[in-house]
């Protein structure tokens, strides 16, 4: 049976996160401090206790879902036989750490990082996301590219194919809320405004994508291990150079999850391991495909039954 790991993204992320493998495997408790260390603040505290609107800051969200994945993958990687990894938006650095890509300390800095960004440009430009359902992609991306005005900076555009029938659409907050009204129109059975701090995977980011063009372009990145599949392309990746251009790329470009699990799908992926908090992958994938394995690791109960 040929595996992928699929890592999880922001929006899974609960307040207890991570505790109860901290509290039964040493290495986790370790890397925790690491990272504690690193970030200069107690970003365990968060995860552990919340309270969840700090938890939901995409500056805290972001390092925390990274370190959840990556420290269960650091848990349990002698023991995983997988053909390619991907990850939704932030969970690509978690399925880079997995790949052999970037090491642990340099995923979390640029995630923590990336965080940052993104928040900081959300305030610069304010900007929202809506989820649109049961809709045809052809007719979201019709209305986004009729909306958008980026001579008067209104933006409207595909953010994530989720899977079939689910999009998220992001863009200029008081105009994307002002136009809403045209998904639904146009047949969507449910328009519903995410809680986010900006309009992420959308030109609304390009200010913090410059930025993070410079950090990513300092970090050592190898050649894969194991072929990515890229949220830009929803095709594998081996070059680190071609994996740092996606990566930049992929902050104000769409998250091609739809097409990259069909991608793995024909490469002849019949397991997906979800690996990170939550199963929002998991449900997304079988929205997407039928005939094949789905399971996730999130607690310590998950790795005791996969080990």
């Amino acid at each position: 049976m040929s595996k992928a790991l699929v890592f999880s993204g922001q929006g899974s992320q609960y307040v207890g996160m991570l505790r109860d493998i901290c509290e039964k495997y040493p290495l986790a408790d370790t890397l925790v401090e690491k990272a504690n260390d690193i970030l200069g603040y107690a970003l365990s505290k968060i995860m552990f206790e919340g309270p969840i609107y700090l938890l939901k800051e995409t500056r805290y969200t972001q390092p925390a879902i990274y370190l959840h994945s990556s420290i269960i993958f650091s848990l349990i990687k002698d023991k995983l036989d997988f053909s390619f990894t991907a990850g939704h938006s932030v969970g690509e650095y978690a399925a880079l750490f997995a790949s052999g890509v970037i090491a642990f300390e340099d995923g979390l800095k640029l995630v923590a990082k990336r965080g940052e960004l993104m928040f900081t440009a959300g305030l610069d430009k304010p900007g929202t996301m809506f989820a649109i359902i049961n809709l045809e992609d052809e007719k979201v991306e019709r209305i986004c590219n009729d909306l958008t005005d980026i001579e008067k900076d209104n933006i409207v555009v595909p953010a994530n194919y989720n899977s079939p029938g689910q999009i998220v659409v992001s863009g200029s907050a008081d105009y994307l809320k002002n136009n809403i009204g045209a998904f639904k129109e146009a047949g969507a059975r449910l328009v519903k405004e995410l809680i986010v701090s900006g309009a992420f995977h959308s030109p609304l980011l390009n200010s913090a994508k410059e930025e993070l063009r410079i950090i990513i372009n300092s970090t050592k990145f190898n050649n894969t291990k194991t072929p990515i599949i890229s949220n830009v392309y929803a095709a594998p990746l081996i070059n680190s150079d071609e994996i740092k251009n996606a990566l930049i790329q992929q902050l104000t470009s769409p998250v091609k999850w739809t097409q990259s699990i069909l991608k793995m799908k024909n490469l002849g992926i019949n397991e997906f391991t979800e690996i990170g908090p939550g199963n929002v992958l998991q449900g997304l994938i079988k929205r997407t495909i039928t005939d094949i394995k789905i399971n996730g690791i999130d607690k310590s109960e998950d790795l005791e039954n996969y080990k």
